[in-house]
């Protein structure tokens, strides 16, 4: 018989489609889990869908992987979704789609299948990503297809005694890797609704359960990935894990986002990012020094144009790689240390050294030792200011007199209409 290697997590939807896939396509599933950090229990998780009728149950350890391959680079880039989601989910998906091709050749599936629904992200992230690599197989997206609700999924679960871990109490829909932990459904659907604690697994309340002292760490980059933390080198999963886990502990790393999905709509996320909040900031902190005025400004563009395209689930595109190519242009000389302080939900960068740091004290201090030549700067005021007083002169002054252009903002001018 033909099979079909479906993207397993072990939630509602991919188990449910365990079984409605043999229903409605009579293929085997052979069900693929992936671990990129997903924090669960990974044999039990495949012992269930064998349960559920998956003819194999594969387990996949991704981990260093995802960290080489997808989150050093979106961390060199600086990519971060509408100024707040640190693309954790996004950025597995290209490498679940990637093994799902993989073991698809392996096995000779025929189709790959996964749990996206119709309305969101993810199904656009697995579908193009599939299509790219292998526009040959087939894909089926139970969710997408069938006319069941979340609570018609539930019950569906209970009559056919697939064995699942949400309940109609407990509805939200939670996917984590290494690089941070998603929540959405339930009450979170209510954008005026404060997330309940529960929603929450691996940051604590910064309301006077963190600790009472700040933690101070210090992170060391090398071409702006981390590679070691306190002046111990660590491997990257490792080093994420431990970053994790401390931040958490002070609470930081929080994110309430009302975010705009690719599909169209605003949805309600609740993301818990401990390291990548501070791995994000440390990097920024160490190009502040290492990279020039432009460099900087250019790559803000690029690092904008890179989540969307993370986001939009354009990873294996010609675009991904040219954006690419600059990102890893910028970070030949983002290398350093940064010192982090850890406190009461939040994190600050404290210090920061690189021996390739742009930065001269010798022209940034006000004190003895100042060489700046500042006899230079009238010139320099002069010929900057050029352009602006030159068009002053010539347009704006003639048009609505020297008096009211000094007493009046351009804005208040074109606020009462008086510019011509």
């Amino acid at each position: 018989m033909s099979t079909v290697v479906l993207a397993y997590s072990g939630g509602l939807d991919t188990s449910v489609a365990i079984r409605w896939i043999k229903e409605k396509y009579d293929l085997d599933v052979i069900a693929l889990t992936i671990d990129v950090g997903n924090d669960r229990d990974l044999p039990a998780i495949a012992e269930r869908a064998r349960q559920i009728g998956a003819v194999k149950a594969l387990i996949v350890d991704g981990r260093a992987d995802f960290v080489r391959y997808f989150v050093w680079p979106a961390l060199q880039a600086g990519a971060v979704y509408e100024g707040q989601y640190p693309l954790a989910t996004a950025l597995a998906r290209p490498l679940i789609a990637r093994l799902m091709v993989e073991v698809a050749r392996a096995e000779g599936a025929v189709a790959v299948a996964h749990g996206c629904t119709g309305k969101g992200n993810d199904q656009v992230r697995f579908d193009v990503s599939i299509n790219t690599l292998a526009p040959d197989l087939k894909i089926i997206a139970p969710v997408r297809e069938w006319s069941m609700t979340r609570d018609n999924e539930i019950a569906y679960a209970a009559e056919q005694g697939i064995p699942i871990s949400v309940t109609s109490a407990s509805p939200y829909s939670v996917d984590q890797n290494l690089w941070g932990r998603s929540v959405e459904c339930g009450i979170l659907e209510d954008p005026w609704a404060e997330p309940p604690s529960d929603v929450y697994a691996w940051t604590v309340a910064p309301d006077g359960k963190t600790p009472q002292e700040p933690t101070y760490v210090e992170i060391t980059f090398q071409n702006g990935i981390p590679v070691a933390l306190n002046g111990e080198e660590v491997d990257g999963v490792t080093l994420i894990e431990t970053l994790n886990k401390l931040a958490g502990e002070h609470g930081i790393g929080r994110i309430d986002h009302i975010e705009n999905r690719l599909v169209g709509i605003k949805s309600r996320e609740i993301y818990e990012a401990p390291s990548a909040t501070i791995l994000l900031a440390a990097n920024q902190a160490l190009e502040s020094l290492t990279l020039s005025r432009d460099q900087a400004r250019f790559k803000e563009i690029v690092a904008g144009e890179y989540a969307r395209l993370i986001y939009n689930g354009q990873w294996y595109s010609a675009l991904h790689q040219d954006l690419a190519a600059y990102v890893q242009s910028t970070q030949r000389f983002v290398s350093g240390v940064v010192r982090m302080k850890l406190y009461n939900g939040h994190s600050a960068v404290v210090g920061r050294k690189s021996e390739h740091s742009l930065y001269s004290h010798s022209l940034a201090t006000y004190d003895t030792g100042d060489q700046f030549d500042h006899n230079a700067a009238l010139g320099f005021i002069k010929l900057w200011g050029l352009p602006l007083t030159t068009q002053a002169q010539a347009q704006l002054l003639p048009s609505i007199g020297v008096e009211e252009n000094l007493l009046k903002s351009s804005t208040i001018q074109l606020l009462d209409g008086k510019t011509k």
